[in-house]
């Protein structure tokens, strides 16, 4: 089912918070921030002519985050760069002057690095970003994890250093544990979802995120008609949305959420007009967007430049990832986790119907970008969904 956006902020200007936020300037810091790391490397940018073709599109690009920064996730960007920007804000304070990037390394500062506190809730890649951040500038982490995080993923938080705290329910009880125990001990809440009064730092972990734009507009020839975007509380697809909206100005992309139909929370909030909260969430292979409540940030955002809203099933996840790693023609295989192929499973279903083609203009001269979120994040898990393991996948291009 294909839902357009009706609401009356549609196409309106982003509220002065979220322009900064996802603005150029926003954009252009987030990125120097990013090659102070050490191992930063741009993702990779694939072209797939044979799927297009299968599709009935002019043009399809992936944009492989599965690569970043050793995380296998996009979120590497958002939770590091946020905890990294907290860190020189509490340097400049203490020193009385402006303190950057290029400064992260000065003994000084990681000295009162060290007496910071960063916590988070995590369905795993949040978690590993935050906790890589705070290790990378000598601060402590608190990782929360609900029932749900595989084993594979709670052991790649921890490899950062970061206590691991394990919460009974999902992962809306975890961010709600975070909040509580965070307030009560004064430690800095890195959550890339947001509540109310609570909006500055999900906007630091959205501009961190902006990074996959300028990446992408920088390799295409020509920028995409349309962007497919998977949704869990929104912040991954409002970033985006919303940094194109402001880079492409009046050429925009047709910007279209997608989300698990188990867990639809930003459907669910475009079909009731407000934020909207999940009644009867179940649990879905695609772990990392299985979000009962929406960003308010993120929903702000998207009830602007969200052109249209959608849902795919469990199938439809794992028939993506099969097709990316053991593709047609010369298109390149990719290792795309659970969750990381879910916008393109939303192309999927939309080009395979004729009337979310006809609604969403999908047509041959269609250009459309899709992210590959996550890499395999869970071997294991990877593994049983596709038959195969993720260096498998590699070999076949070799």
């Amino acid at each position: 089912m294909l839902l357009l956006n009706q609401r009356p902020e549609h196409n309106q200007p982003l509220v002065a918070a979220d322009a900064e936020s996802l603005g150029i300037a926003g954009g252009e810091r987030a990125e120097r921030y990013l090659k102070a790391r050490h191992n930063h490397a741009e993702t990779p940018l694939h072209a797939l002519p044979a799927l297009a073709g299968e599709l009935g599109i002019a043009a399809l690009h992936v944009k492989d985050e599965g690569q970043r920064l050793g995380l296998g996730s996009f979120k590497a960007l958002g939770g590091a760069y946020a905890v990294m920007r907290l860190v020189l804000e509490e340097a400049g304070k203490r020193f009385g002057r402006d303190v950057d990037i290029d400064e992260i390394n000065d003994p000084k500062l990681r000295a009162i690095a060290a007496q910071m506190t960063f916590c988070c809730a995590t369905d795993g890649n949040h978690g590993r970003s935050v906790a890589q951040g705070a290790d990378l500038v000598g601060a402590r982490s608190v990782i929360y994890v609900h029932a749900g995080v595989s084993r594979e993923r709670v052991a790649a938080i921890a490899r950062f250093g970061a206590e691991i705290v394990e919460v009974e329910g999902g992962y809306d009880r975890a961010v709600r544990e975070v909040a509580r125990v965070g307030a009560e001990r004064g430690w800095k809440i890195i959550s890339n979802t947001s509540w109310l009064g609570y909006e500055r730092v999900p906007g630091l972990v959205m501009q961190g995120y902006t990074v996959i734009v300028r990446e992408t507009l920088r390799r295409m020839t020509e920028p995409p008609t349309h962007v497919f975007l998977q949704a869990g509380v929104g912040g991954f697809a409002a970033a985006i949305a919303g940094h194109m909206a402001v880079m492409l100005a009046e050429r925009r992309p047709t910007a279209v959420v997608v989300e698990p139909r188990r867990s639809a929370c930003v459907y669910a909030s475009a079909e009731a007009g407000r934020p909207a909260t999940i009644a009867n969430q179940q649990p879905s292979v695609m772990t990392m967007l299985e979000c009962a409540e929406p960003s308010l940030v993120a929903w702000r955002v998207l009830a602007r430049v969200g052109d249209a809203f959608m849902m795919v099933d469990e199938e439809d996840a794992v028939a993506v990832m099969k097709r990316l790693a053991r593709p047609l023609g010369s298109d390149p295989a990719i290792v795309s986790g659970e969750s990381g192929g879910a916008g393109l499973a939303g192309l999927v279903r939309a080009a395979g119907d004729r009337h979310m083609r006809a609604a969403l203009g999908l047509d041959t001269h269609a250009r459309v970008l899709v992210i590959n979120s996550e890499g395999a994040t869970d071997h294991g898990r990877f593994a049983e969904l596709v038959g195969m393991a993720p260096e498998e996948v590699f070999l076949q291009t070799a």
